[in-house]
């Protein structure tokens, strides 16, 4: 394999975080326009559940790429949005399963909309070619790095 040089702060800037950045800052900024009162971080766990209601917070935190204290505090936090709930698991009692309110199950389409209005404003000028090729690299280096 060759050798790859670096241009200075490419390293830490490496292709997604400024992206990352950017992305994040564009779809809170929709999301406030479309009134919905919701964290980055705390759709990213509704969309979890949205998937599949009722999980525990290590497999929440292992979707989401979280630690379990930052699972903590945004399970907290949704609950005190009543978004979610915690019911104790009947199979073992250390264990809650969180589910999703209905308050929650109708933030879904609103808030996927904008993902979609903010993915879409994104991709502006790139070539599904491009896309799929973007994809294949970040799946290989993530592969690499898991």
């Amino acid at each position: 394999m060759g050798k790859f040089i670096f241009r200075e702060r490419e390293l830490v800037d490496f292709l997604t975080g400024k992206t990352n950045t950017a992305i994040n800052r564009r779809l809170i900024r929709n999301f406030k326009t479309a009134n919905l009162e919701i964290t980055i971080e705390q759709w990213t766990v509704l969309n979890v559940l949205w998937d599949k209601d009722g999980q525990s917070q290590q497999e929440l935190s292992n979707s989401t790429f979280r630690d379990k204290p930052s699972i903590t505090r945004l399970i907290d936090n949704l609950e005190k949005q009543n978004l979610v709930v915690r019911i104790p698991d009947k199979a073992d009692r250390r264990t809650n399963l969180v589910f999703l309110t209905h308050k929650a199950k109708k933030l879904k389409e609103p808030t996927l909309q904008e993902a979609k209005k903010t993915m879409e404003e994104a991709l502006i000028g790139v070539t599904e070619i491009q896309l799929d090729t973007c994809r294949e690299v970040l799946a290989k280096i993530f592969d690499n790095l898991k």
